[in-house]
C-alpha cells in the first residue's frame, strides 16, 4: 500500500510527490495501536478479532481456488483464467478472506503462514483448511 511511485529512469513514475505524503500518511497512522484498541474493544462488548492472512485472497478464485496472477486484470477487475468466474477484484479479496475467517473459526485447524518484515507483526496468523 506504501509502495514508491518513483518508477524507473526509462519509465519515471506520475503523481509521485502526491503519493509520497500519502505514503506518509499511511506509515504514520499507527496500525498495532489501532489493532490493539479494536481487540480490546471487540472483547469488552463480547465479540473476538480474527486476523486472517490475506495473502492471495485478490488472486484466488472464490469459485474454483484457482490461485493465479493473471486473473486478477486490473486494480478492480478480477476475472479466473481458469473457471472465468468475474467480480471486482475488490469483492472478490473480501470474499476470500470472509471464508478463511469461517474456515478458521469452523475447524480449528489451523498452518502458520510466514509474514511480510514490513508488516505490523500479527498476534495470530493462522490459516484454517477443513478436508
Amino acid at each position: 500500500m506504501s509502495q514508491s511511485a518513483a518508477g524507473t529512469a526509462e519509465k519515471p513514475g506520475k503523481g509521485v510527490q502526491q503519493k509520497s505524503r500519502l505514503n506518509v500518511s499511511i506509515l504514520d497512522q499507527g496500525w498495532g495501536l489501532f489493532r490493539t484498541q479494536l481487540e480490546y474493544k471487540l472483547r469488552w462488548s463480547g465479540g473476538m478479532l480474527l486476523a486472517v492472512p490475506p495473502q492471495y485472497t485478490s488472486q484466488t478464485c472464490p469459485s474454483c481456488t484457482h490461485i493465479s496472477r493473471e486473473s486478477r486484470k486490473t486494480q478492480a477487475r478480477f476475472k479466473c483464467v481458469s473457471c472465468s468466474y468475474h467480480n471486482h477484484a475488490d469483492v472478490v479479496g473480501a470474499i476470500n478472506i470472509l471464508e478463511r475467517g469461517h474456515r478458521l473459526v469452523a475447524c480449528g485447524e489451523t498452518m502458520h503462514i510466514g509474514r511480510s518484515v514490513k508488516q505490523e507483526p500479527a498476534e495470530v496468523s493462522q490459516l484454517a483448511y477443513c478436508n
